[in-house]
């Protein structure tokens, strides 16, 4: 298995959602959703139209946890998501395979992230950085690792910071500014 990181520079993201942007907007849609959320891409793919379209949150059964999972959709693409949505049939997967009337499979997400990010030379990335980013950039912006281990599930802080690549980040940030 392949350690995969979070997306930790905006520059990036906002340059993948311009690669994104033109491959189609349900490759979009996957990594807006993936880096607002947080959910896994197994909870990603089940949503259907019906969940989420005229929305401010979402309720879901995480596959990995069986626990009930709400949150809310960000404001921020609420209006993206219902464009995306206005003629879909309800019970139509929101990310539809081209191929049959099922989700696209973990496969295909991890390729769309993947080719993306390959397009723009961003290395050890793919499905699970859209977590990984989600809560880097929570923390970032919050610092509340107490929250964020919550959102995530995690069973301590200490893997929360790991899993988000910031211990060896701020090990690395103190050493280079500690001198005696």
């Amino acid at each position: 298995m392949n350690i995969v990181d979070s997306i930790k520079e905006k520059e990036c993201i906002n340059a993948l959602k311009r690669v994104l942007r033109e491959e189609g907007t349900r490759n979009l849609l996957l990594f807006l959703l993936g880096i607002n959320t947080g959910l896994r891409v197994s909870d990603l793919l089940c949503l259907r139209v019906r969940d989420v379209k005229d929305k401010e949150s979402v309720q879901i059964r995480e596959k990995k946890t069986n626990k009930t999972k709400k949150f809310p959709i960000p404001r921020e693409i609420r209006s993206f998501i219902n464009e995306y949505v206005e003629r879909k049939p309800l019970a139509r997967y929101l990310f539809k395979s081209q191929k049959s009337n099922k989700p696209i499979s973990r496969v295909q997400a991890y390729r769309i992230i993947k080719n993306a990010c390959m397009v723009l030379g961003v290395e050890h990335t793919g499905t699970h950085s859209l977590r990984k980013t989600f809560g880097y950039h929570f923390y970032k912006q919050t610092k509340d690792i107490a929250l964020l281990q919550k959102i995530l599930n995690h069973s301590s802080q200490d893997i929360t910071l790991r899993y988000i690549g910031v211990t060896q980040e701020v090990i690395e940030d103190n050493l280079r500014m500690f001198a005696l």
